[in-house]
């Protein structure tokens, strides 16, 4: 019997192979850009995030991270002050995040959450803190995002012994189990800003704040700062979002 034709069909399914992972490969390029051509980032969180105005002199680290772009990519921040993982998804946030049709998802919470149990956007790090972080991944999954976590960066708060008094650590620790369980990229800002924040002490460190005595708000310098920390892990993290970063 002649056997040519199994051989034609196994080149034949080797091409077909082969073409299918160029197009997945051209897909998932295709998908991170929208019909204008760019990649749409969305940061989502609290008042260390979020965009101000000019004319106050808070800042949040999201409104310095369009510079570290190529002109491809468009950062959308809908971060807001005061708001926690339970009242950014109740005040309909979350899905306002989602209607942007985002490809990559910035995602840091825990300084409200971790306020008094008697408050509205509180939660406990054990529990719902968690229960929310995976519904903001599972949800951005479905609709086609990836979604990245971001650790609370440290409250610049200190002792008389000169060491930091952070009560975000818990949250911190929660967001690093959620995201190992769910597979999803971490930048461990708390981490990063405890390292730069500690060794300044209560003295260096005041430069970085919004007000005198705000350990939680920054200034201009202080935001940078929180943005440059983002971005030293994040290609890391997200390795999609590397070649769109200027100077590659």
């Amino acid at each position: 019997m002649n056997r040519q034709p199994v051989t034609g069909m196994k080149s034949a399914s080797f091409t077909a192979t082969l073409t299918l992972c160029l197009l997945l490969a051209m897909s998932i390029h295709a998908k991170a850009q929208d019909a204008k051509g760019s990649l749409r980032l969305v940061l989502i969180g609290d008042s260390t995030v979020c965009d101000y105005p000019t004319d106050k002199p808070q800042r949040g680290w999201g409104q310095f991270v369009q510079a570290y772009f190529k002109d491809e990519v468009k950062v959308i921040n809908l971060a807001k002050g005061g708001r926690s993982t339970k009242t950014f998804i109740k005040e309909g946030l979350w899905q306002k995040t989602l209607n942007e049709k985002p490809d990559v998802i910035l995602i840091q919470f825990g300084h409200n959450d971790s306020h008094s149990p008697d408050k509205p956007e509180a939660t406990s790090a054990s529990t719902d803190y968690k229960d929310y972080l995976r519904r903001y991944i599972d949800e951005a999954r479905a609709a086609g995002a990836t979604p990245v976590l971001i650790t609370p960066m440290v409250r610049r708060n200190f002792g008389p012994d000169g060491k930091l008094r952070d009560i975000l650590q818990p949250y911190a620790e929660a967001m690093k189990q959620v995201g190992a369980e769910k597979k999803v990229p971490v930048v461990d800002l708390h981490t990063s800003s405890w390292a730069l924040v500690e060794p300044l002490g209560s003295k260096g460190s005041a430069d970085m704040a919004s007000a005198p005595g705000d350990g939680t708000h920054f200034n201009g310098k202080g935001a940078k700062a929180m943005a440059e920390l983002v971005m030293k892990e994040l290609p890391a993290a997200a390795p999609a979002l590397q070649s769109h970063l200027k100077g590659k």
